[in-house]
């Protein structure tokens, strides 16, 4: 009896543990790219911690894997460490146009020094590895954040 309890009281500790851990919000994320000629955009949207390491691939727009090597710095985090992206990709942008996705973000990564880091490739073109980055903080999260390449800006919403 007692090595019951014990089991169903570690089982419980551990789910209780972990649903803390693995609590998120989704963010409505709204790009807008600016105005340049050439091919649609490669952007790939990633969880960077205090480092400024690669922590999580969070969206990619471009759903062609051809094209992810010219997303340089991410390719050398994704290839040492592949995972299964489907569920985050999406059509390329283009110049001038608009992107509207949902992000999911580990609650426990706000005010923690994490940004989000949009990296950027064109081809042909030049090639951005923080064409945007914003701070995942309070103050971050709610701001409108400008680029510096091919993205003019992004906004986030809590959903």
């Amino acid at each position: 009896m007692k090595s019951i309890l014990k089991i169903s009281l570690v089982a419980l500790i551990y789910l209780f543990s972990f649903e803390a851990s693995a609590q998120t919000s989704k963010y409505k994320c709204m790009l807008q790219m600016s105005n340049y000629v050439g091919e649609g955009a490669y952007i790939v949207v990633s969880l960077v911690n205090a480092k400024g390491d690669y922590d999580k691939t969070l969206y990619v727009m471009g759903d062609n894997k051809k094209w992810y090597k010219t997303l340089k710095e991410w390719h050398k985090f994704y290839s040492k460490k592949p995972t299964d992206i489907s569920a985050k990709t999406g059509a390329s942008v283009t110049g001038g146009d608009r992107s509207i996705t949902t992000l999911e973000i580990e609650d426990s990564k706000i005010n923690k020094g994490y940004k989000l880091r949009f990296e950027t490739a064109v081809e042909d073109n030049k090639y951005y590895t923080t064409d945007l980055e914003i701070p995942l903080t309070t103050e971050g999260i709610a701001a409108k954040t400008e680029g510096k390449g091919y993205i003019r800006y992004v906004r986030l919403n809590k959903l």
